[in-house]
C-alpha cells in the first residue's frame, strides 16, 4: 500500500487524512503546531464560545455539512440567526445599515436603496441605470474594484465592496481578481449585462427549484464551535493516521518517491499532499520542481488578528444591533470589522453577556500583529467606546494572531492556478490542498482535501 505524507494539519490536511482513512489508506500528517486544526481554534470562556479563527461556513457550499454528517455531528449543527441579520457600515462617524436586499454589493430592492444614507444620489442613479446594461463577455481578468466600479461606481467600491471583502479576505479589491473572488457575478454579467437583473433571475430560479423547504440559513456552524469538527476528525482517524509533531524542512525527489525532512529525520512517501500555506510549500518544493515553487511563492497572503472581548450587557447604554459592523478603509483606524457573537448565533453567549469579536490586520495593517496585547486591547477598546458606546473594561478578552494565513487571489490568479495544476499533474504522486487555490472557506478546503484523497485512492 502506498505511503502517504500530508504536510499540514489544518482542515485541508485533516480532510485528506479522513477521506483516505475512509478508503482504507493510512497516512502521516506532519504538523509543526502543538495542535491540529490550523486556524480553526475554539475556546470556552465564562460560558461563551470563542472562535479564534473562522466561526462558521456558508450553507450554500455542501462539503462541510456533508463531512459533519458523516462524522455523526448533524445534531450539533446550528444556523445563523438570520431574522436578526443586519450588518452596519461606518460612515462619517456613525453606523449605517447595509440596505435590505443587498447581495454582496448588488442591490435587488428599490426602496431600501433609495432611502439608504450609505450612498449618494449619484450612486443610486448609477445603480438604477445599471439595469439597462447589455451583456458583455469578459476578455481578461480584472480587479474586483474595476468590475464593481464599472457597474455601480467608485462609491460602491469604497462603501460596499471594500469593507465586505476586507472582512472576508483581509484584502484590497483593487488587487483581488474578480474572476477568482466573484466568479458567479462575472458569469451573470456575461449573461445578463446587469448584475442586478442577473441576481434577481438566479434568485427566482432557485425559489422555483426549492421544494417546500424554506431558504437555509446563510451561515452554519456547530453548537460547541468549529473545534468540534477538528476533534471529531482527529478521533475518527486515530489509529489510521499518524501525526508527526515537527516542522517540514525540505522535500526531495528520489525516483518515484518523495523524501521529506522533518524534525531532523526523514520520511519517505509514494504520495505527498501539500496541505500547508502556499508560501510554506514554496520553501519546501524548490528542490523538487523550481517552477512549482515559484508559482506557490507568487500567491500573496494577508495576516489577521481576532480580538474577542466579553462584557456585561449592562455596560452598553443601548444593546448592539445586528450581526456587527464593517469599517471601510476610508474610515478605518485599526479595526476592520466587529461581530456581536451572541446575536449572530444561538448558544454562543449566556444571557447578560455581550461578546464582541473584532478583526484587525489585513494587507494594509499586518504590523498590528507585532504590537503587544496591551497596545492592541487599548486600540480596540477605544474604537468600541466611540462606535458602540461601551466604556467599561471587558470581563475577559482573547487575542489570536494569524500571520500570513489568508491567501489573496490577486488579478491573474485563475491563470496561475491553471499552470500550477498542470505542473503538479506532471509530477506523479504530488497533490495540493488548501486555501491558496480554489476557495478560502472551510467547505472549500474540505472539498480540496477530499479531492486529493480521491485522486490518491484512484491511483
Amino acid at each position: 500500500m502506498p505511503e502517504v505524507v500530508i504536510i499540514g494539519g489544518g482542515i485541508s490536511g485533516l480532510s485528506t487524512a479522513y477521506y483516505l482513512a475512509q478508503g482504507g489508506m493510512a497516512s502521516t500528517i506532519v504538523e509543526s503546531r502543538p495542535r491540529l486544526g490550523g486556524v480553526i481554534q475554539t475556546e470556552r470562556v465564562e460560558g461563551c464560545t470563542i472562535e479564534a479563527g473562522p466561526d462558521s461556513f456558508l450553507s450554500i457550499k455542501p462539503a462541510a455539512l456533508d463531512l459533519i454528517r458523516e462524522l455523526g455531528l448533524a445534531d450539533q449543527v446550528i444556523g445563523s440567526n438570520d431574522h436578526l441579520r443586519v450588518t452596519y457600515v461606518r460612515k462619517r462617524g456613525r453606523l449605517v445599515p447595509l440596505p435590505d436586499g443587498l447581495m454582496m454589493m448588488v442591490p435587488t430592492r428599490v426602496l431600501p436603496l433609495l432611502t439608504t444614507p450609505l450612498l449618494s444620489w449619484r450612486t443610486k442613479l448609477r445603480m438604477g441605470m445599471e439595469l439597462l446594461r447589455a451583456p458583455k463577455a469578459m476578455t481578461r481578468d480584472e480587479s474586483v474594484a474595476e468590475f464593481v466600479e464599472e457597474h455601480y461606481g467608485a462609491e460602491a467600491v469604497d462603501y460596499l465592496a471594500e469593507p465586505l471583502l476586507s472582512g472576508i479576505y483581509g484584502g484590497d479589491p483593487r488587487a483581488l481578481s474578480v474572476t477568482a473572488v466573484l466568479p458567479r457575478f462575472v458569469e451573470l454579467a456575461s449573461r445578463y449585462g446587469s448584475l442586478t437583473r442577473g441576481v434577481l433571475a438566479a434568485r427566482a430560479k432557485a425559489m422555483r427549484a426549492r421544494t417546500g423547504a424554506g431558504a437555509p440559513p446563510l451561515f452554519r456552524t456547530l453548537k460547541g464551535g468549529l473545534g468540534q469538527l477538528v476533534d471529531a476528525i482527529a478521533r475518527s482517524i486515530d489509529g489510521k493516521a499518524q501525526v508527526r509533531r515537527a516542522r517540514a524542512e525540505a522535500v526531495e525527489r528520489a525516483g518515484n518517491k518523495f523524501l521529506i525532512r522533518a524534525g531532523g529525520g526523514w520520511l519517505q512517501a509514494d504520495r505527498l499532499v501539500m496541505a500547508c500555506e502556499a508560501h510554506s510549500g514554496a520553501a519546501l518544493l524548490g528542490g523538487a520542481d523550481g517552477r512549482v515553487a515559484e508559482l506557490l511563492g507568487a500567491v500573496p497572503y494577508s495576516s489577521s488578528m481576532t480580538v474577542a472581548l466579553g462584557f456585561d450587557a449592562a455596560d452598553f447604554a443601548h444593546p448592539p444591533g445586528g450581526f456587527g459592523f464593517l469599517v471601510p478603509k476610508k474610515e478605518r483606524r485599526r479595526m476592520v470589522a466587529c461581530t456581536w457573537v451572541g446575536t449572530k448565533f444561538p448558544h454562543r453567549a449566556p444571557d447578560g453577556t455581550i461578546v464582541a469579536r473584532c478583526f484587525l490586520g489585513g494587507v494594509e495593517d499586518a504590523g498590528v500583529l507585532e504590537e503587544s496585547d496591551e497596545v492592541v486591547l487599548a486600540a480596540v477598546l477605544d474604537e468600541l467606546r466611540e462606535i458602540a458606546g461601551v466604556t467599561a473594561q471587558p470581563r475577559f478578552w482573547r487575542i489570536a494572531r494569524w500571520p500570513r494565513s489568508m491567501a489573496q487571489y490577486a488579478v491573474g490568479h485563475p491563470q496561475r492556478v491553471a499552470e500550477l495544476q498542470a505542473r503538479v499533474a506532471a509530477i506523479p504522486g504530488l497533490y495540493l490542498a488548501g486555501n491558496a487555490y480554489q476557495g478560502i472557506g472551510v467547505p472549500d478546503c474540505i472539498r480540496m482535501g477530499k479531492a486529493a484523497a480521491a485522486a490518491i485512492l484512484a491511483g
